[in-house]
């Protein structure tokens, strides 16, 4: 590919960062964004992400069919729910040669249905495994490549200032890698979440903490703990969504996804409360305690 068209489906938070941070790189002819909340454009969604569109100058296309009709490269950023069925519809009207590079967080076993409709389209796809939060890395987020187009791909990422490493032509090993991590790094937010507040209702966190400290020295559990809090509070329903991937990964292997299933929960407990408002007025950067002691004043008996 010499001159690039891009494509984005999905303007959540990771297609706007890549929006933004592709859209002026040397090679891209041109860059489009969409997102299926403009279908409906009397939506308040709709009016944010146009707004956002407009903040960062990225065109937001006519649809997904004019996306795909113009795209030499298409970047899937979508819920992890959303992965198979945007990788259908775009295999509808995707050009044959172009590649479809799939960021989202699903399974060995979903990645390789998506992969299979869009090469049958006769377009590329290659699954892209995102293995640290976008921000504040932006494009240089560090993404693990799988597919037969993946080392091909990796070098024209590489000059647009991406951190990419191909790890294998057969589709499922990246989102495995990903999806491994993700039971470990989601896992320990959700631990964090229930270990603190429960020490914070019995009065032990200074006892608590000091303990995990002498087990794990290089960790601030005080500072790791504030942020995780936030981050489940801000993410818990992506986060939730990607958990289900990961109890499906480990489904797909043959073992029973009972910790897997059991942190997607969690997460998506936290994304209610968060959704309802409990967490409203709370700083990203307050204190651990903060979120612990609303979670407590709302749960707690009269």
């Amino acid at each position: 590919m010499e001159t690039i068209h891009i494509g984005i489906l999905g303007y959540g938070e990771v297609g706007r960062i890549f929006a933004a941070g592709l859209q002026s790189v040397s090679g891209v002819g041109a860059l489009t964004a969409w997102d299926r909340k403009l279908t409906d454009p009397a939506s308040a969604d709709a009016d944010v992400l146009r707004a956002a569109a407009g903040h960062a100058g990225v065109t937001l296309g006519d649809g997904i069919v004019a996306l795909c009709d113009q795209a030499t490269l298409i970047i899937s950023a979508v819920t992890a729910s959303s992965t198979l069925e945007v990788a259908q519809q775009a295999a509808l009207y995707i050009r044959p040669g172009s590649v479809f590079l799939d960021l989202n967080s699903a399974s060995p076993g979903t990645k390789q249905q998506a992969a299979a409709v869009i090469e049958a389209a006769g377009a590329h796809y290659v699954e892209a495994g995102v293995m640290t939060s976008v921000p504040p890395y932006g494009i240089a987020v560090p993404m693990l490549l799988g597919g037969a187009q993946a080392e091909a791909l990796a070098q024209t990422l590489r000059g647009w200032g991406m951190n990419v490493q191909p790890v294998a032509q057969r589709i499922g090993v990246a989102s495995a890698v990903k999806m491994c991590r993700s039971i470990m790094i989601k896992g320990l937010e959700a631990l964090v979440v229930e270990s603190y507040a429960t020490a914070r209702h019995y009065g032990v966190e200074q006892l608590v903490l000091p303990t995990l400290a002498e087990t794990f020295p290089q960790i601030d559990w005080s500072a790791q703990g504030a942020y995780f809090f936030s981050r489940v509070v801000q993410h818990g329903k992506r986060r939730a969504e990607e958990m289900r991937e990961a109890a499906r990964t480990v489904r797909e292997a043959g073992v029973a996804p009972l910790m897997a299933s059991a942190i997607a929960d969690k997460q998506d407990w936290m994304a209610t409360l968060a959704a309802q408002g409990l967490f409203a007025d709370i700083s990203p950067k307050a204190p651990w305690q903060d979120y612990a002691d609303r979670l407590l004043a709302q749960f707690s008996p009269d």
